[in-house]
């Protein structure tokens, strides 16, 4: 099923709503808001409302997002808080600095020794509590400039870990070099890091195929709009 503006109530839009969407791969998780600003905007004659997403998704990866507006835009701190659930495919043999498909191939490695019981036995030690880096080509801020400006000038900066909790790492096939698999995991979980590091615990490489957000706390896809 897809948005339509014409679903909704201008007194339930400015009370409040949570509105979940598919994002459409390639899309900002802003892009999504602008559209759906744009829309109800344009729907019942809005110069001004309040709408935000609770938790960005990369524009390569697909799947929930949750859209508030109105009052329950205070709330956005309390769904990006709420567990996240992830499916996709990893590659191994191969890396990209940008630990996914925004950039090309800058290394190659072996991984005909990787069988579907080491996978499994070296997932289970990405569960529990885990320091990773996050990728240089990302959102974050460094002494107010965003990661991936660095990354785009070759610019070498120190990057901190930081402490994430996987709750579920689950190989759901392997065919190789392709992975697939289902994580679970807090809020500051980046995928793109895990397979990356999950490439070098087994003497190879990988970086994140595609990816799909599927749940955020209760909140599923299933129940998700798309929207174009």
């Amino acid at each position: 099923m897809f948005f339509s503006e014409k679903n909704y109530k201008l007194d339930n839009i400015l009370d409040g709503e949570v509105i979940l969407i598919n994002k459409p791969y390639k899309w900002s998780s802003f892009d999504v808001v602008k559209k759906i600003r744009s829309r109800f905007s344009k729907y019942f004659n809005l110069k001004r409302f309040k709408v935000g997403h609770a938790g960005t998704l990369d524009p390569l990866a697909t799947g929930l997002l949750l859209i508030c507006t109105g009052k329950q835009t205070k709330n956005i701190s309390s769904f990006q808080d709420m567990r996240k659930t992830y499916e996709g495919v990893f590659k191994f043999g191969e890396t990209t600095p940008s630990f996914d498909l925004e950039t090309k191939v800058n290394e190659k490695f072996g991984y005909k020794h990787i069988e579907i019981d080491l996978l499994i036995e070296s997932s289970k030690n990405f569960i529990g509590t885990i320091s990773q880096k996050p990728p240089i080509f990302s959102a974050l801020k460094k002494d107010g400039k965003r990661l991936y400006e660095y990354a785009r000038k070759n610019e070498i900066i120190e990057l901190k870990d930081r402490h994430i909790k996987v709750y579920d790492f689950q190989i759901k096939k392997y065919d190789k070099p392709y992975v697939e698999f289902l994580i679970e995991c807090s809020k500051g979980t980046y995928i793109r890091s895990i397979a990356n590091d999950f490439g070098k615990s087994l003497k190879s490489g990988a970086f994140l195929y595609s990816l799909k957000r599927t749940k955020i706390g209760e909140y599923s896809l299933k129940n998700a709009l798309d929207i174009s």
